[in-house]
């Protein structure tokens, strides 16, 4: 983004193409020492069916919403047991209306074949407004999940009806997103986790900047317009809201403390980070330090993004925060925050040392295979199923004229970090496919496991073109497990819960349930782990919400396990 004026956003920049050189050569050197345990995908958009385009109605005048879209949901609508693809769209500027088919939201079925179905209209998800982010859940647990939609000027709720359609039950349940002193705000993302362990899940919904078309700042770098930076935006403030059981939700975004910090929100991620049985929430903000609010168990949440060492970088700056993800990448127990940002500033990765995080961005090498880079989503996910979860990055820059302005290209290659079990990840984007390298104006990703055969798949968003629809085609003899959460006295998806497993052979590990992931998208509620050689695991064990421990003796790998409550 530039300035208001004549001066660029950023003086130190990074060559990016320069630097991805040398990540490559890096990553080749190390996938050279295990041939085996190469990550491949396969971008399989074009015999999929699916046509989607993600239209941000671009103008001359360089409207900030245009480049801030959109997220996508991988999940399973209908029950069938495969996971279903719904994707955001924008809408006319500066109407900021869906005229035109060409702006609808769109929903495609999994056929089971990898093949999707467009069934748009026959569900109702056309959705209205221009979109940004997507957060699913069962809401109100009748085993059927539903589809929560932030945007600009339009926040939806979309109830599943259960036999393929989807009711929009906003105005009753009370979601449209006004701010009782803002009015209708910016949402970009949102998250839908149990804050208060009553078994229904809450929705938070995340603010970025005040904005309108008519107040359009403009902003130049040597007389060629483009994207403003968000500094010179004022910025919002987050908002919770409590399920109250009956279909309809409470602001609580004061008394609970979320909406006293004023931020300029992107991407939100939820985990226990403390271990005290509630679940906590990272807030990643653009030019403005994170957030992490701890969950006080009584309805509160403290910011402690300061003390906690997750607010600005090692060097003490605060970056262009983008795609979050919290989860454990050392299998220590404890789960850690990977956010991607904007180039030069790296990619935060923090370490969860219990009481404290640790910034180990430089010592894990992930500042040097990111520093050239720009982001948006994110996701740390186990896509070689060795044991030990990798990192993902959704790769472009932010303005769509950066070869004029910045004389950097504006579209680039996703990014792939193996993690190495030691502390340490490389680049292995190289070996990873040529469709997985195509550059591209990134965006959002959701992950999941779109033919169940026990590998990780990303669906990534394009602006202005189709999807990548990213299978992953790894061969290896590892084996995996996934476990389908039903919850009884929790929320029925089972948000939240925390699960530890003892393969046979290898290290103990640790995941929880969550579908926030990245950057306004929603991700499989399934909770997914690579076991390596292990071909069982010998325990398992769910901590769920309600404060239930379950434990499940001589589990075989290679299979997806549903674990219901009891």
């Amino acid at each position: 983004m530039v300035k208001m004026g004549t001066t660029p956003l950023q003086v130190n920049r990074t060559v990016a193409v320069g630097m991805r050189t040398v990540l490559i050569i890096l990553g080749l050197a190390a996938v050279s020492m295990a041939p085996d345990a190469k990550i491949c995908f396969e971008n399989i958009v074009v015999p999929s069916g699916i046509s989607f385009v993600l239209d941000n109605s671009a103008t001359p005048q360089k409207h900030q919403i245009e480049t801030m879209i959109a997220g996508v949901a991988v999940f399973d609508y209908n029950n069938d047991g495969l996971l279903d693809i719904y994707f955001v769209n924008g809408a006319a500027v500066p109407g900021l209306d869906k005229s035109n088919p060409r702006y609808y939201n769109r929903l495609y079925r999994n056929n089971g074949d990898e093949t999707f179905t467009d069934v748009t209209d026959s569900a109702g998800l056309r959705g209205a407004g221009y979109g940004m982010g997507v957060a699913v859940g069962d809401y109100d647990n009748d085993g059927y999940e539903d589809v929560f939609v932030a945007g600009v000027n339009r926040n939806q709720l979309f109830h599943n009806n259960g036999d393929g359609t989807f009711t929009d039950v906003t105005a009753k349940a009370g979601l449209e997103g006004v701010h009782p002193r803002l009015g209708k705000t910016w949402s970009i993302s949102a998250g839908w986790f149990d804050y208060d362990n009553d078994g229904y899940l809450d929705l938070i919904v995340v603010n970025y900047v005040r904005w309108s078309p008519e107040h359009e700042p403009a902003c130049f770098v040597d007389k060629i317009r483009g994207y403003c930076s968000p500094g010179g935006y004022e910025g919002e403030p987050s908002m919770l809201f409590h399920n109250n059981g009956d279909g309809t939700f409470t602001d609580v975004s004061e008394r609970s403390g979320i909406g006293k910090h004023v931020g300029k929100g992107m991407g939100v991620a939820f985990a226990d980070y403390d271990g005290d049985g509630f679940t906590d929430v990272f807030v990643s903000n653009d030019t403005f330090r994170n957030f992490l609010f701890h969950n006080n168990g009584d309805g509160t949440f403290s910011e402690v993004a300061i003390l906690a060492g997750v607010a600005y970088n090692e060097d003490g700056k605060s970056i262009a925060g983008m795609g979050a993800d919290f989860k454990d990448i050392d299998n220590d127990g404890r789960p850690d925050i990977f956010v991607v940002a904007m180039i030069g500033d790296m990619f935060p990765l923090f370490r969860n040392r219990g009481r404290y995080f640790e910034d180990i961005t430089r010592t894990s090498g992930v500042a040097r295979a990111t520093a050239g880079l720009t982001a948006w989503g994110a996701g740390v996910f186990d896509f070689d199923n060795d044991g030990h979860k990798d990192l993902f990055a959704a790769c472009a820059s932010i303005l769509d004229n950066s070869e004029e302005i910045d004389h950097l290209p504006s579209k680039l290659p996703n990014l792939l970090l193996r993690n190495l079990g030691n502390g340490t990840f490389v680049d292995v984007s190289a070996d990873a496919g040529g469709g997985f390298l195509a550059p591209a104006a990134h965006r959002g990703a959701a992950f999941g496991d779109l033919n169940n055969d026990g590998k990780m798949d990303i669906v990534v968003t394009n602006l202005n073109g189709k999807p990548d629809i990213l299978i992953n085609r790894s061969q290896n003899a590892n084996h995996w497990l996934t476990v389908k959460l039903v919850g009884t006295k929790s929320n029925r998806d089972g948000l939240g819960a925390r699960i530890k497993v003892w393969p046979s052979t290898g290290p103990v590990q640790y995941n929880h349930a969550t579908t926030s992931v990245g950057y306004g998208g929603s991700s499989d509620r399934r909770v997914h782990f690579g076991l390596g050689p292990a071909a069982r695991v010998d325990k398992l064990e769910v901590t769920w919400p309600s404060g239930i421990r379950q434990t499940l003796m001589g589990v075989n790998a290679d299979q997806i396990l549903t674990v219901r409550e009891k």
